[in-house]
């Protein structure tokens, strides 16, 4: 099984995650190679996605001047001019997310197979379970990014108005237009605080629901053993001591808060409930154990983005673990 190290020392809650997941160097075996190679076209695309989105400067001043001067062309010319790529690049964004969305289906459709149960679907297909992860860890990465950028609302509400205004005035607006129905469909997917974890959280529910032969256990079960598995890297000194770098005890994070979102969405019952098979409490503890400037974003992840936190059935000692500081 490569580079899998047994867990053999710990009783790990009840689902079975004991094991070592090699984000770092689990290569592809042949079964796997070709959907890893279809979903690493898509997460090569992802990186791209990412640096295209850490450079977005947006373009509030051309868009403040022509406000305010609405009757000077030039100025408004500016505006457009500075627009237009702007919202380019958001319908690569928004396009992007549905690949994100196919490459998860496929990666589901195989670690919940009916071949193994979830948690050995994990340990003997780790190129492919990185995968997942390094699809979880993307779009917490563009969200946390998008949600410090409030120009991108901005310029797409300018590009709608303008184009609004040329439509009604039968004015071309040379270029290549986002039609009506694709901008509505976009400003929903903005308006989102967190748009990449809605798609993937709906895309999952959705495989579920379109998946009826196959017990929702067994997508919930690959979530939960994920959950537990990068909770246990990180809680026990020598396995996270195999990492080779920081940024790969960030990427556990990530991909563990990740995948307890998309479990509370899945699960009738949520992650929060007492006989959740994520172990919440732990999970919440590992991450409180972190410098608070790189798991702040994560909380609020749990906070704002999950399903049932707050339902009744929720333990008040987790609400307690996840109030603000």
């Amino acid at each position: 099984m490569g580079n899998l190290i047994k867990v053999l020392t710990r009783d790990i809650d009840h689902n079975g995650g004991n094991f070592f997941l090699d984000f770092e160097n689990a290569q592809p075996s042949l079964s796997e190679k070709v959907v890893w190679e279809k979903v690493n076209q898509v997460l090569t695309e992802a990186q791209v996605i990412l640096e295209e989105l850490q450079g977005y400067t947006g373009a509030g001043e051309e868009i403040r001047q022509a406000i305010q001067s609405p009757s000077e062309e030039g100025v408004q010319e500016r505006a457009w001019s500075a627009v237009l790529p702007l919202v380019t690049k958001l319908k690569t964004f928004y396009e992007f997310s549905h690949k994100l969305e196919g490459s998860l289906r496929c990666l589901l459709d195989v670690l919940t197979g009916p071949d193994a149960p979830p948690t050995q679907q994990l340990e003997n297909k780790q190129a492919l379970a990185r995968q997942f992860a390094l699809i979880l860890h993307f779009t917490l990465r563009f969200d946390e990014l998008k949600m410090t950028i409030p120009a991108i609302q901005n310029d797409f509400s300018y590009y709608r108005r303008t184009i609004s205004r040329m439509r009604i005035n039968n004015m071309r607006a040379d270029a290549d237009e986002v039609n009506n129905e694709l901008a509505n469909r976009m400003s929903l997917f903005y308006a989102s605080a967190t748009p990449m974890l809605k798609t993937l959280s709906d895309a999952t529910s959705k495989f579920v629901s379109d998946n009826r032969d196959v017990p929702i256990e067994s997508t919930t079960d690959c979530l939960s053993t994920m959950a537990c598995v990068c909770k246990v890297m990180l809680e026990t000194p020598e396995y996270r001591s195999r990492f080779t770098s920081d940024e790969t005890v960030l990427f556990c994070l990530r991909v563990m808060v990740g995948v307890i979102i998309l479990y509370d969405h899945v699960h009738p019952a949520g992650a929060f409930v007492k006989t959740s098979n994520i172990d919440m409490k732990g999970c919440i503890r590992v991450l409180r154990e972190q410098p608070a400037s790189s798991v702040e974003v994560l909380l609020d992840a749990l906070r704002y983005t999950t399903k049932h936190l707050n339902d009744d059935t929720t333990p008040k000692q987790i609400r307690n673990m996840l109030q603000p500081n």
